[in-house]
């Protein structure tokens, strides 16, 4: 159901972005790793327990009269889908390991659900003039970023990656998607779900 109270005032813009909530298990686990690769002072922002989600399309400034559409086709995708189970394990670094910017926990989509899913909600949404992704959706946990856009994790935190790169996080049945709103402040954004998309 529709958060009206996001949208309903005048015209503005909302940070948006769609993302599958985890379990409470597999964040868990993924504090845990996060404890593990945190180092004070090595130079990544990691992500706040109450953040960690799994994102599957990143809208921008979203005009709050359009939020209705928009849930409107994610309703009419998710009624296409099943739900299906996803694992969690494994940790890598974007754009690669040796130059990461991105500390990631690896997702499992043995279905195929996940990135069919996906590549619907690039077409459709496309549609309503939602800019598509250049690159092919890969599935990850996003765990923290680098402090500074253009630096890399130190050598000290790849290692810590690498060895983690056979962490288990676990496993969950994935039954909803989410539609988020997100306000960024001093300490860092903050995430209101808009929507909440059963499959």
């Amino acid at each position: 159901m529709l958060a009206s109270s996001v949208y309903d005032s005048d015209m503005q813009t909302i940070r948006s972005f769609v993302a599958i909530p985890l379990s409470v298990d597999v964040r868990r686990t993924a504090v845990r790793l996060i404890e593990r690769l945190r180092h004070e002072g090595d130079g990544i922002k990691w992500v706040p327990t109450d953040n960690l989600h799994l994102t599957l399309k990143f809208l921008g400034e979203v005009d709050n009269t359009a939020v209705p559409a928009v849930c409107d086709r994610l309703h009419r995708i998710a009624e296409q889908y099943e739900p299906f189970e996803l694992v969690f394990s494994g940790t890598g670094g974007f754009p690669d390991i040796e130059r990461a910017r991105i500390v990631w926990a690896g997702v499992q989509d043995d279905s195929g659900s996940l990135c069919r899913m996906v590549a619907q909600m690039e077409s459709e949404l496309a549609e309503l003039g939602f800019k598509p992704e250049p690159r092919d959706y890969r599935p990850h946990l996003t765990l923290g970023r680098t402090r500074s856009g253009s630096r890399r994790a130190s050598a000290d935190v790849v290692a810590r990656i690498v060895a983690e790169s056979k962490a288990r996080l676990g496993k969950f049945l994935v039954d909803r998607v989410q539609l988020y709103a997100s306000f960024l402040d001093k300490g860092g954004p903050t995430y209101q779900v808009m929507d909440t998309i059963e499959l």
